[in-house]
């Protein structure tokens, strides 16, 4: 793809996927819109960055749908001084359009590749507030806690609590929570030591965290 088409793909991404998605907020909109994808995205599937699609990473992991992508960005109303976590850096994407938003991102990847490539990536388009570590992040991470916001980028059959423990007061926390045929996009925040609230943004799928939390099953 030339820039031209690189550019007109982008807008029409804003403009037919991203803003009939109820992603309004001017932040995200800007920053969307200049965000190269098509930088991220595998080469084997570049001329589809901009669709309305989710794209294969490899090891069962994708990166989301542009829309979904926009939409957490949104619902997280990141400031410039939240510290974030990223549970899967996958391409770096999205790890790069919450650096942006932020004080600093730390991103955990499970797969080494990945976190190899996705520091390229993020080194070559500027970004230098992210610390990328490798391990299983699925349980939680609490290596630099307190989070201003956690955002996982792979779906889980149900949140482990290490997640709202590591949420400063105040913090948000979207996440994709179910099996298929039923998942929920879900927005957590944390209100004060022991308060919680928990809204249901939208239906959707996603593929699941490595090593995920299975729900408890009962034996009768």
């Amino acid at each position: 793809m030339s820039q031209v088409d690189v550019d007109v793909a982008r807008q029409n991404m804003v403009e037919s996927q991203i803003r009939t998605w109820e992603v309004l907020d001017p932040r995200v909109l800007e920053l969307v819109a200049r965000a190269p994808r098509e930088a991220f995205v595998p080469e084997q599937y570049r001329s589809l960055a901009y669709a309305d699609m989710s794209l294969p990473l490899g090891r069962g992991q994708v990166m989301m749908a542009p829309k979904m992508e926009a939409r957490l960005l949104q619902v997280l109303e990141i400031s410039r001084g939240d510290r974030i976590l990223e549970i899967g850096t996958g391409s770096g994407y999205m790890t790069w359009l919450l650096s942006a938003l932020g004080a600093h991102v730390y991103s955990v990847e499970i797969i080494p590749q990945f976190k190899m490539n996705a520091a390229a990536k993020l080194a070559a388009h500027g970004a230098t507030n992210v610390t990328l570590d490798i391990g299983d992040g699925a349980h939680g991470w609490n290596r630099h806690q307190p989070y201003d916001v956690i955002l996982l980028t792979g779906s889980v059959p149900v949140l482990a609590d290490t997640f709202r423990s590591s949420l400063a007061i105040g913090g948000r926390l979207a996440a994709v929570v179910g099996k298929p045929p039923v998942m929920e996009a879900v927005l957590m925040r944390r209100a004060g030591p022991n308060g919680f609230t928990e809204e249901s943004l939208f239906e959707t799928d996603l593929a699941p965290l490595i090593n995920a939390n299975e729900p408890e099953k009962f034996i009768f």
